[in-house]
């Protein structure tokens, strides 16, 4: 059965910017006095809620945790807001599949961030259901980001197809009755192992594929 609706994590999957944000997270954990290499991001907080990643380092309901998600957002912004961290084959991919299905974005970041870097990139207007930190209660792992997603995309689990980079992400999707294909880049391919398909890149031949 072809996917109705195809889903895609935004940080390491659409947009290749996991090292601007391991550079960023890097940065405030030191400036906090909690400094981190950037192994500890990429096996420990990578795929995580920013808020999630605030909490491990200041912990769960300190006062300080506005101003460091805030601080966060905006050194993004700086450095990726413009869209050019999503790769021209990932752009041309997008649109194929929406061409052939209901897209949306589904992200532990926040919405702010998120939808002025796909507007820039030009798909704002096939990547209009966005799914951010700011929507829910829980992060992923948990799947409820991926159940709104769902909900609001018309689809049902079994319907829907969903590009994940990172083992939280990967569990998300499949507890919310997805199939996952997984890419790589940004944690090692044995932390993969959940997803349904395994690819190193997006791109419309690998849609194609998908979605006929």
């Amino acid at each position: 059965m072809r996917p109705r609706g195809v889903i895609f994590d935004f940080n390491g999957t659409l947009s290749h910017d996991e090292p601007v944000l391991c550079r960023i997270y890097c940065e405030l954990f030191a400036e906090y006095g909690r400094p981190i290499s950037e192994r500890d991001y990429y096996d420990v907080l990578s795929g995580l809620a920013e808020h999630t990643i605030a909490e491990a380092c200041l912990g769960v309901g300190d006062p300080r945790i506005p101003v460091f998600v805030r601080e966060r957002i905006d050194r993004y912004k700086r450095a990726a807001g413009d869209g050019s961290a999503i790769p021209a084959a990932v752009r041309e991919a997008v649109r194929y599949a929406g061409g052939r299905a209901r897209l949306a974005i589904v992200s532990g970041a926040a919405r702010e961030e998120i939808v002025p870097a796909v507007a820039a990139a030009g798909l704002g207007d096939v990547l209009g259901v966005v799914v951010a930190d700011d929507d829910v209660r829980s992060g992923k792992p948990h799947p409820e980001s991926y159940l709104l997603a769902l909900e609001a995309l018309g689809v049902d689990g079994a319907e829907a197809l969903v590009f994940e980079d990172t083992e939280a992400g990967i569990a998300s999707a499949k507890a919310a009755g997805t199939r996952v294909v997984a890419v790589t880049g940004t944690q090692p391919k044995e932390r993969l192992a959940a997803a349904d398909q395994i690819v190193d890149a997006i791109d419309v031949a690998l849609l194609r594929s998908l979605l006929g």
